[in-house]
């Protein structure tokens, strides 16, 4: 009895082994993260989009590419108040606390969402705004802003919750640029900054590769061609 509960031990190790690297991925990916204003902020919308001062959740939709779509929902996670574009901006130094940065305003108006830096991350989600507006606030702040083209805001208030639907497809494939208080087009260089280029001297030496869950997978079939042979004598004995 006391080898059939090694088995039985083995087996069940072997699949708790299994679930751990899936549940710690699905915890990060999103970078889901709570935010609380205490005033009114702007966001890209249409027209000009207000978020009223209130806790909201922050969390990326999608970011297989180097397009980002960042959800802005309510705390209870029930309703969208915006699905917006991003560009994945650098910092040089990362922090342990979600940083917010905003765009200058006019006196008396809520200030405009710019950036928004997960902890720890040197990457940030750089907005991007309907072009009318974005001319707008590149003459406020006097500096460029990133744009797409107007006729999508709507798709940035739309209600959708999968990346695959319409209005999220049409923001990854929108063009993107860099405009200036006359609405003259820049490089998006002039916004997003690209990190710095190391020379191969000072670039640390290459980790070796892991092989990601492919150990583990053939860790677990021993342990399980293990227990199996192990319960195929523990029977013969037994009979």
């Amino acid at each position: 009895m006391n080898r059939l509960k090694l088995v039985l031990f083995i087996s069940c190790l072997s699949l708790v082994l299994l679930a751990i690297p899936s549940a710690t991925e699905a915890s990060q990916w999103d970078h889901k993260t709570t935010v609380t204003f205490d005033q009114p902020v702007e966001i890209p919308g249409v027209g000009t989009q207000v978020l009223p001062a209130g806790t909201y959740i922050f969390k990326l939709m999608d970011s297989a590419t180097n397009r980002h779509i960042v959800q802005i929902l309510n705390q209870d996670q029930n309703h969208v108040y915006a699905t917006i574009l991003a560009i994945p901006n650098y910092r040089v130094r990362s922090t342990d606390k979600t940083v917010l940065t905003f765009r200058e305003r006019v006196a008396g108006s809520p200030e405009a969402l710019r950036a928004w830096f997960y902890p720890g991350n040197n990457w940030g989600q750089e907005f991007v705004y309907p072009k009318a507006r974005a001319i707008e606030l590149a003459k406020i702040t006097h500096e460029p802003v990133l744009a797409m083209p107007a006729e999508l805001a709507p798709n940035i208030v739309a209600p959708v919750w999968a990346a695959t639907e319409a209005p999220v497809v049409a923001l990854m494939r929108a063009p993107v640029t860099a405009v200036r208080p006359k609405g003259e087009e820049v490089a998006l260089a002039e916004v997003v900054e690209a990190p710095p280029v190391q020379s191969a001297a000072a670039r640390p030496s290459a980790l070796p590769r892991t092989a990601g869950l492919l150990p583990l997978i053939g860790l677990i079939g021993l342990l399980s061609l293990g227990a199996g042979i192990a319960l195929s004598v523990i029977r013969k004995r037994s009979s």
